[in-house]
């Protein structure tokens, strides 16, 4: 293969890598009502909310965990290879996923447990898949090639949404069996086509206590603050709990152990030293941010969407994951169009004015989206999701290029590993923040609207106090799920049999439990889109932070790119 072509070969590759598992880190997301009806078990039942919970960030945090280890052994025994495997990993996972046997809790065990190891084989891909782009291309050539790769990669987190929703119409199983042709295919076409372009750190060693103290206190930290959200001690959220507070206080400990360990171990897995390049650091900060703010706007999205605004709008339920993916294009959009154009632009200008006032952008998008109602007009919805998506595009790519040129050669694995951990930490961190401030939002509102709305359709008032009493997380899941939630509620107290036909009608209808809870909704979204406006500027004040363009050791390192090429001809 040639010099010339090598590199096109390099980005095709590791793009499909990207984008297959960030579309499968959220297919599952909106796919999740099919699934549990596939399995037979009710999500909104208090003791499945744990099944439901790591069903959607089990993916993701061992992604978060273990990408610097996997970026690390990338260093030492070859990117590439470290590549292919992941891609036959995940492979193997998206198979066995869709083949569950089981049904109710069981079933919902088997699919948490390959989640987790497909979530391996995703985190060799994004570990490694920039730091072979890096080595392929040439640095002045490499914001395009960034830009095609990480937009993909963060347009497929919306690409998901849209795949899950028609999928799951069909069968919950073709939500991952549709990956695996793609899966096999890319897997033979990575291990005939990549080829090692940079020197391998053979005298490296695995530096075990630091991978261990990293993955406990990160694991421990991401679960309690996810746990946080359910119900304790008669409290709307956990954050009380013990077993919560030893998560986050026990994790943060063992992650300052990490931090002392890695700077007396001769070969650290976590270089810390990299902390001292300002563009990497910088990069990384706001990249996190970036994630966070995201993360929770994806949910509170299809909250929006499937809980309120679609059934307002005459859409089943059943119907409303389909829906709520297809109206969401327009985000997707905004990634496409901006993000290989501003990665490309990066390249000569910099990453600086691209990445800040993107995320500028995403934060007056967010601003938008408050002042329209609860049942807004669509084409004011898609235009400030437009631009939303416009600004995280172009901040993505030149914000990753920016980071990759400023590490040594030889670091481009970790750093790659590193830069994916702050992503994927920030997806799983979003869940924590964004639902606590949402539930925070409906815990003043929820509890009167809802106890009125019962005894109004004429529940007696004791069980609609009760009703009213109970934890919003509960609620807000439902909408989260497309579900209409009030039958559920009012079964244990027996009052259903005994209210009037037209009642019982309206509430179990399609609308009633929409408006009910879209004023308690548009309260806490106040809160949730107010601290994304301040995380996307405080990010935009960090990546201004950066300094201008910064490449290391430049100059040095084409010859030796030059050679690698010529070696893979």
């Amino acid at each position: 293969m040639s010099s010339e072509r090598y590199p096109w070969v390099a980005l095709s590759n590791t793009t499909l890598g990207m984008l297959l598992t960030t579309v499968n880190s959220s297919i599952v997301i909106i796919s999740l009502p099919a699934i549990f009806r596939g399995i037979r078990l009710n999500p909104l039942e208090p003791g499945n909310i744990g099944y439901l919970l790591w069903n959607l960030m089990g993916y993701m945090l061992v992604s978060a965990v273990l990408v610097v280890t996997l970026g690390r052994l990338g260093d030492m025994f070859g990117r590439v290879r470290m590549y292919n495997a992941g891609f036959a990993v995940f492979t193997v996972g998206t198979l066995v996923l869709a083949l569950d046997p089981l049904h109710e809790g069981a079933g919902a065990v088997w699919l948490i447990g390959w989640r987790v190891f497909q979530g391996i084989g995703g985190a060799m891909l994004m570990a490694n898949s920039a730091a072979i782009l890096t080595d392929a291309f040439p640095a002045h050539r490499r914001g395009m090639a960034m830009g095609v790769n990480q937009v993909a990669g963060i347009a497929g987190t919306f690409i998901g949404l849209v795949a899950g929703g028609l999928l799951s119409e069909i069968n919950w199983r073709l939500v991952f069996f549709a990956s695996a042709p793609i899966g096999i295919i890319g897997t033979i076409w990575a291990y005939r086509s990549l080829v090692e372009t940079a020197k391998r750190a053979v005298t490296a060693k695995i530096d075990w206590l630091g991978n261990a103290t990293f993955a406990v206190g990160l694991t421990a930290l991401l679960a309690a603050i996810t746990y946080g959200i359910q119900p304790y001690g008669g409290h709307d959220m956990g954050w009380t709990n013990p077993r919560v507070l030893t998560g986050i206080t026990g994790g943060i400990a063992v992650l300052v152990l990490f931090g002392w360990i890695e700077t007396k171990v001769e070969q650290p897995m976590f270089h810390l030293g990299l902390f001292r390049i300002r563009a990497f650091t910088a990069g990384n900060a706001a990249g996190l941010l970036a994630a966070i703010s995201r993360g929770g706007m994806q949910f509170m999205l299809i909250i929006w969407l499937q809980g309120i605004w679609l059934p307002l709008h005459g859409y089943d339920y059943a119907d409303t994951p389909l829906w709520a993916g297809i109206y969401l294009l327009p985000l997707t959009a905004g990634f496409l169009v901006a993000g290989p154009l501003s990665g490309h632009l990066s390249d000569r200008h910099g990453a600086r004015a691209f990445a800040s006032g993107g995320l500028v952008l995403s934060a007056l998008a967010f601003a938008g989206l408050l002042m329209i109602p609860t049942d807004f007009g669509y084409p004011a919805f898609a235009l400030l999701i437009f631009l939303n998506g416009i600004g995280s595009g172009l901040f993505a790519a030149p914000n990753t290029t920016a980071i990759m040129n400023s590490v040594p050669a030889d670091r481009r694995g970790v750093a790659s590993g590193m830069r994916a951990t702050f992503m994927n930490a920030g997806m799983v961190l979003s869940i924590g923040v964004f639902f606590s401030l949402m539930i925070a939002g409906l815990s003043g509102t929820l509890p009167k609207t809802l106890t009125q709305g019962l005894t109004q359709h004429g529940v007696p008032a004791g069980p609609a106090a009760r009703v009213g009493e109970l934890p919003p997380v509960g609620t807000l899941f439902a909408a989260f799920l497309g579900y209409n939630p009030i039958q559920n509620l009012l079964v244990p107290f027996h009052v259903l049999g005994g209210l009037a036909p037209d009642d019982v009608a309206t509430l179990t209808g399609r609308s009633y439990f929409p408006h009910l809870i879209s004023e308690p909704f548009h309260h806490g979204l106040v809160i949730v889109f107010g601290m994304a406006i301040a995380m996307s500027l405080v990010a935009a004040l960090v990546s201004l932070l950066r300094g201008r363009r910064y490449v290391h050791d430049d100059a040095r390192e084409e010859p030796a790119l030059q050679r690698a090429g010529r070696g893979a001809s």
